[in-house]
């Protein structure tokens, strides 16, 4: 299993900028496709990035896509959000998401970031 600690968000004014990490315990990284995830109060769970385990292919939703950035380290064991010209729509707690290369229910979790976007 791996343990992730999500690190970054918090308070920006709209069009700023913010970078989000997510770290992976464990030699394992690289088995793992990674995601982002964002929830607003009382809102679906909304998948908006994941990248492939060796990072070569990455996918984003059409409300996110030209302004966020997915990207990841293996050798690190890391993995990033960079989040560029940021609405007030994008206000939401944002968690990352491993899910295991051998076995697709094997899910698991960062313990979620807040990131509010207001002027």
């Amino acid at each position: 299993q791996v343990q992730l600690v999500q690190s970054g968000g918090g308070l920006v004014q709209p069009g700023g900028s913010l970078r989000l990490s997510c770290a992976a315990s464990g030699s394992t990284f690289s088995t793992y496709a990674m995601s982002w995830y964002r929830q607003a109060p009382g809102k679906v769970r909304e998948l908006f990035a994941s990248i492939t385990s060796g990072g070569g292919g990455t996918n984003y939703a059409d409300s996110v896509k030209g302004r966020f950035t997915i990207s990841r380290d293996n050798a690190k064991n890391l993995v990033y959000l960079q989040m560029n010209s940021l609405k007030p729509e994008d206000t939401a707690v944002y968690y990352c998401k491993a899910t295991f290369f051998y076995d697709r229910t094997r899910n698991y979790w960062g313990q979620g970031t807040q990131v509010t976007v207001s002027s």
